[in-house]
């Protein structure tokens, strides 16, 4: 018995160390899955936290010369490596004599406060104003959806690898290409907000100075300008009396007919004036 008992416990204690020992190992395991978590949320929340912001930027100027401006600012974008988006230039006309452009460019959002400062010095500044958005959530949402997708995916195409029929095969392969559709459209979405918030759009609005139109035209263009004028209203005068002459014959009936109407009310007047006139004489000598 105490042979047996000595056995016993041996083997219970050669059993219980590898228990002990791999229970170590998952604790250990555990343990370091937490702190990997924990990393992970900190991370998280460290990217969270900070501003992912779209700036958006728009100065007004008053310039001497539109066209050596736009030389400038076209020199400004290229020192600073930025891009030129759209360039909308307006000629002086009649009712705006100056000359004004709009230009839009795009820079590096960390060069966006000194390229205003740069383009203010071009001008006179008119106005200036700069907006941002906060995007931060959208770019995590768009990172978290993507993520669930790309295991989603990873996931389908494992059973469609262990798929045996030709109809599993088929309906695996189109939730496959459905899901990764998705993920192309969520992930262009999120590259088009990560170059948003890592460029800034400037909109430059130029406005000369001084008007560009010339003090007064040439003697042979204002005697043109004239015999222009005289003509179309010559033209205009006659069209409208050929107008009126059709609006005539049109009504010429009861033009007429309003004409007798009067002649004959004329007339009858006329004929009986006299005897309204006698009668009361004729009373008086009585």
């Amino acid at each position: 018995m105490i042979f047996t008992s000595c056995a016993s416990s041996d083997r219970s204690t050669n059993q219980s160390a590898p228990q002990i020992a791999a229970n170590g190992a998952v604790n250990q395991l555990t343990a370091r899955e937490n702190s990997i978590s924990q990393k992970a949320e900190t991370a998280s929340s460290i990217v969270r936290s900070r501003p992912q912001l779209i700036k958006k930027a728009a100065i007004s100027l008053t310039v001497n010369s539109v066209d050596k401006t736009v030389d400038a600012v076209s020199q400004i974008i290229n020192q600073q490596q930025g891009d030129l988006i759209g360039l909308k230039q307006q000629q002086p006309k009649s009712d705006n004599p100056r000359h004004t452009a709009t230009i839009q460019l795009r820079v590096a959002e960390n060069l966006l406060e000194p390229t205003l400062e740069k383009l203010a010095k071009l001008g006179t500044v008119e106005s200036r104003n700069i907006t941002a958005e906060d995007v931060g959530d959208r770019l995590v949402d768009f990172q978290a959806r993507l993520t669930n997708l790309q295991k989603t995916e990873a996931n389908l195409q494992k059973i469609m690898d262990r798929a045996g029929s030709i109809r599993d095969v088929l309906s695996v392969a189109q939730e496959l290409s459905n899901v990764r559709e998705t993920i192309e459209q969520i992930n262009a979405q999120l590259k088009s907000l990560q170059n948003q918030v890592a460029y800034s759009t400037i909109t430059l609005n130029l406005q000369a100075a001084v008007s560009s139109t010339s003090s007064q035209p040439a003697f042979g263009l204002q005697v043109q300008e004239t015999w222009n004028k005289s003509t179309h209203s010559l033209s205009s005068f006659s069209v409208g009396l050929l107008k009126l002459g059709i609006w005539l014959i049109v009504y010429s009936p009861y033009l007429l007919i309003f004409a007798a109407l009067v002649y004959g009310f004329n007339r009858w007047r006329r004929t009986h004036s006299p005897r309204l006139t006698q009668a009361p004489e004729s009373t008086t000598s009585e």
